[in-house]
This record gives C-alpha cells, structure tokens and sequence, in this order.
C-alpha cells in the first residue's frame, strides 16, 4: 500500500491487515558518468514497491536527501547534516507512529557509512520514545550480501558500478547514459582528505561492465524476498 495513492478510507482498513511500513531513504548523488542523480532514492523506493507486491506493508513516500561525505565534492552531488537527516527521519517516524503504524523498517538506498549511523541513531532514540515501536535498518549493500553466489561478477561492487547499473538498466533504462571506467576509490587509510576527488576522481565503486537488464531484474526480487524475511523476524522480534 503505497502511502501517496491511497486515500484515508483505504488506510484505515490497511490498518486491520499490518502496523508495518517501509520507509525508503535515499539520497541526490553522483552516481559515474552513466547513472541518474537520483539512482539510491529510485532503489529503495522500487525494492519497497516491490515488496509491498509480497505481503501486507505500508510504503511511505521515500525522503529523497541524505548525508554524502564521501561524493560531496563531485557535481550534482546535494546533501543535508546528520542532525537533518536524524530529525527528518524522526518526525516522520514519529507521524507514522500516531497514525498506527508500529513496526518501522527504514531501508537505505544509500549506503555510507555516517548516512546509515544516522539513521540507525534515530531509530536507536525512538525506540525509547515510542513505546511500542520496533525498527529494522538496513541499506541495499546489506541486501546485496545476501544474493545468490555467482550473480555479481565484481568483488567489491558497491557504488554504480554492476549491480546499480543493472538495477537502473531494468529500472529506469532512460536514466542510464552509457557506462563508465571501472575504478575503485583510492581513500588513505586512516586520515580524513579534505580533496577527495583526489581519490576518487570517476566516482565509481565498482564495474559497470558486467552489468544487464536482466541481472537488474534478478537483483530487486531477491532483495525484495529478503526484505519480506527481515520484515517477518520484526514482526515477531520480542526484548
């Protein structure tokens, strides 16, 4: 059930059938040469869509902006602090919680690594706020890990290279310009750069090569089937 085309009438009998709704999170991004800007916002929110096809689950509208640290010096790139992104998720969260909703999963299109202590911090301080809430956080790198052995040709693929050009390739294949250099960021261990377009120039994190319509395909039913198994564990998680 999709939050921006139901009306009240029909959210309320939502109610009687699940108190569980994802709540995408993505990011504005660059994404190499080849993909869309919106390329992490398009995931999460299409894996939601997609599992709402599954079972039972509200799906919230995504929450488009995320903290970037890494890619914030590459064009197109628009971010927002982690004390925004903290509050925006809470006041949502909270929202929902007021209308009923009670199991929370916040899945991340966007993966970094302050973006997701953010959010995981929200969830974290509204656990003790919200009495009878349950949150799951999870990115699509954590999905990722889970799919089947042999699908993804790249060892370490993580950032528009072949398992997000697939996904846009059966996605939103208009959204997809050609294809970029395979490349791997260079950051030094340890130290914070302050250019980091030194070390990661292409903006790519991975290899776009292998990629296919088909893989794209592959990949959203198996995260789709793994976020269904995660939403069932939250449903029946007791502490």
């Amino acid at each position: 059930m999709l939050l921006e085309e139901i009306t009240m009438e029909q959210f309320e009998k939502g109610l009687s059938r699940t108190r569980t709704v994802i709540v995408p999170f993505g990011s504005v991004e660059e994404h190499g040469l080849h993909l869309s800007l919106g390329t992490d916002t398009i995931h999460a929110y299409e894996l939601a869509r997609q599992t709402a096809r599954l079972r039972a689950v509200f799906v919230a509208p995504p929450i488009w902006y995320g903290l970037c640290r890494s890619t914030k010096q590459h064009a197109g790139t628009v971010g927002i602090t982690s004390e925004t992104l903290k509050c925006v998720a809470k006041d949502v969260c909270r929202s929902l919680y007021k209308q009923g909703l009670r199991d929370f999963v916040l899945v991340s299109g966007h993966a970094g690594g302050t973006h997701m202590a953010s959010i995981l911090d929200a969830a974290d301080n509204l656990l003790e706020e919200l009495s009878r809430s349950r949150f799951a956080v999870l990115s699509i790198i954590d999905l990722v890990a889970l799919l089947p052995e042999g699908l993804i040709e790249t060892h370490g693929d993580a950032h528009a290279g072949e398992v997000e050009t697939s996904l846009m390739q059966h996605l939103r294949p208009a959204y997809v310009d050609g294809t970029s250099p395979r490349e791997f960021p260079a950051f030094p261990k340890f130290i914070v750069a302050r250019n980091k377009l030194k070390f990661w120039p292409g903006g790519v994190w991975g290899d776009p090569a292998p990629s296919s319509p088909q893989k794209g395909r592959q990949i959203i039913e198996y995260e789709a089937q793994s976020l269904s198994h995660i939403i069932d564990e939250l449903e029946n998680f007791e502490d």
